[in-house]
């Protein structure tokens, strides 16, 4: 069987759950456009407003918009936000406090998020390096929650719990918005002060609701991921309870300005457009991801999700299991993006990160995880990770070349 008979094979199979998607897109754009009307969005919020960016009507009311959307309080949408990891690592700094404990109940964290923590790199102010204490919930065998042992490891100066929602770069089920409310559940029956924080990157607009709809206290994600919807040039938000909210914004700009400050560089009409786009963008994703999941367990790879499973994330995990095969990967995807596709990936250092990484992304904005990419640590068992995708049928043409450049498994 050839590689354009296994995608139509693939896709045949997928309609049902191509068509569940659309139908889940048509609730979350619902939802928007809901934010949308009850806030009165017109187009006089498009104008910016420059220097301090003091009374931006266009930016308080996408704060409200984007709360509205998120089932949250309030919100904090900026393009001074550098990163998801730079509005998390916002977060645990406006909330934590020296003496404080926070607990990662979903295993290690992303690679990123190390150093913001401390487990790598000293004296650049992490965490560790202003007496906040770090521990970790492992995993079980099957990389998910120790529901059991999460109740006895809440500690009494435990402050705050990490929800990693993403698999990030680990091999383990991301988590669905149901496992998320059992966390928080769990967590607040210990104790109801505890703040239950999570790193929301890449599952936004997956369901049809979001960790602030089932009690979680605050939220933190990019724009150049999920809610971007493909057209933000960068950014990232917070959102939750009203005085967190606050609190981060106050570390991202200072005590005193908190979220009265932040010019939006007239992005505003983009930040609103992006968010409309956004169910769509995430649910393209979505199919691009089952079918290469579908295409590659064909192959005889191991594939995390499993092609049939529901998503929880725009991530779809495959484990190549060599160095060659993960960087061949990353070359086809590159030549199958529409920008920089003469671009050969190689692997580097790159900030943040523990490994060397290798990455295709030939994307409008450089970074963006909603258009379609593929990225993997040059370490065992060398797994490659595909995002995005705003067509799930340009996903589908990269696969064309991707089952003659990658082949099947060895012995299948």
């Amino acid at each position: 069987m050839n590689s354009l008979q296994q995608l139509l094979e693939a896709e045949q199979a997928l309609f049902s759950i191509f068509s569940r998607i659309d139908a889940k897109v048509k609730q979350n754009l619902k939802r928007v456009l809901e934010a949308f009307r009850r806030h009165r969005v017109g187009a006089h919020h498009f104008a910016g407003v420059s220097g301090y960016g003091h009374d931006d009507l266009g930016r308080e009311t996408l704060d409200k918009v984007f709360a509205d959307v998120m089932g949250a309080e309030a919100a904090v949408v900026r393009v001074q936000f550098v990163s998801g990891t730079h509005a998390i690592a916002t977060a645990l700094f406006g909330v934590l406090r020296p003496g404080d404990e926070m607990l990662a109940v979903v295993g290690s964290p992303y690679d990123t998020l190390e150093e913001v923590i401390g487990l790598r790199g000293h004296g650049h102010g992490s965490l560790i390096d202003f007496g906040i204490k770090y521990r970790e919930l492992p995993l079980t065998g099957e990389g998910t929650v120790d529901w059991e042992a999460l109740s006895q490891t809440i500690g009494d100066n435990t402050r705050l719990v990490l929800i990693q929602r993403s698999c990030g770069y680990s091999w383990r089920p991301s988590l669905s918005i149901a496992d998320i409310e059992k966390i928080v559940y769990i967590v607040k029956q210990q104790n109801p002060d505890i703040v239950c924080f999570v790193d929301n990157c890449y599952g936004e607009f997956i369901e049809e609701r979001e960790p602030t709809h089932v009690g979680a206290d605050l939220i933190a994600g990019s724009l150049i991921k999920n809610p971007g919807g493909t057209v933000v040039a960068a950014g990232g938000y917070v959102a939750g309870r009203a005085d967190l909210v606050e609190a981060a914004a106050c570390r991202l700009t200072a005590p005193g300005i908190g979220s009265a400050g932040g010019a939006t560089f007239d992005q505003n009409r983009l930040l609103f457009q992006g968010l409309f786009l956004a169910p769509q963008m995430v649910g393209e994703a979505m199919k691009g991801n089952h079918l290469t999941a579908y295409v590659f367990d064909k192959l005889g790879y191991p594939v995390n999700p499993l092609p049939l499973a529901p998503r929880r994330d725009v991530i779809q995990a495959i484990k190549l299991g060599s160095p060659e095969k993960l960087i061949a990967f990353c070359r086809v995807v590159q030549q199958h993006s529409p920008i920089d596709s003469y671009v050969e990936p190689v692997p580097w250092d790159m900030p943040g990160y523990e490994s060397q990484v290798v990455m295709a992304g030939g994307t409008f904005i450089e970074g963006s995880t909603l258009e379609f990419s593929a990225d993997g640590p040059l370490r065992e068992p060398y797994v490659v990770f595909c995002q995005g995708g705003t067509h799930w049928t340009h996903v589908a043409l990269a696969l064309e070349a991707l089952i003659d450049a990658i082949g099947p498994a060895p012995g299948y």
